[in-house]
């Protein structure tokens, strides 16, 4: 018995209703937000060999999924959220995979606890960046970042990080993977833990 059922686009007439695009980036910062939050929270509280396996195994199903909906294939479900949570003209589950990535990467190259740190930043410091300069950014820097969204962004993950490291060394990594996040030529999801993390290794 399949375990999915995949229906080529003729073969289905579902009928997504388009997001408005503001609604839908708040909505998937918001989803982005608790996605992360419990990514790292998993990390957190569950052996690391374990946290690897689990992670693996998300990658590449999530990769198999997002080749198949590329490919023009309806999966009921699947494709109805990313239909609703995507940017236009982004492959399928981009940032879910590429967050994914990055959280293997921290975890293969940085203890335990530095890696729950770094993917503490990436949720917070990318959720609140864009839902801030999405709503009330009006001063463009870099990027098309909006300065009220990069500095919301450093300030509310520096007090949340502060709960988990000396708050100094928690203002000094949030404000460098907010300047890593607002200069990155490639997706946030793969440079800002990594650099949240080397940032921490350094100082603790």
């Amino acid at each position: 018995m399949p375990l999915a059922v995949m229906l080529r686009p003729d073969e289905s007439l579902t009928v997504c209703t388009p997001i408005p695009e503001r609604m839908n980036e708040s909505l998937r910062q918001v989803v982005h937000l608790v996605f992360g939050l419990g990514i790292a929270g998993f990390v957190l509280l569950f052996d690391r060999d374990l946290a690897l396996a689990v992670l693996m195994i998300a990658l590449f199903g999530g990769s198999i999924l997002s080749d198949a909906v590329s490919r023009g294939y309806t999966i009921p479900v699947i494709s109805r959220i990313l239909a609703g949570l995507e940017r236009r003209d982004a492959v399928p589950g981009r940032g879910a995979l590429f967050f994914a990535i990055g959280a293997l990467f921290c975890l293969v190259f940085f203890p335990k606890g530095i890696a729950f740190a770094g993917l503490v930043v990436l949720s917070l410091l990318d959720s609140v960046t864009t839902l801030v300069g999405v709503r009330f950014g009006r001063t463009r820097i870099y990027n098309h970042k909006s300065l009220e969204g990069t500095s919301a962004g450093i300030v509310v993950t520096a007090v949340v990080l502060s709960l988990i490291v000396p708050p100094p060394i928690a203002l000094l990594t949030a404000a460098i993977a907010g300047l890593a996040e607002l200069a990155s030529p490639v997706d946030d999801n793969l440079v800002v833990p990594v650099v949240a993390c080397l940032v921490l290794a350094v100082l603790l």
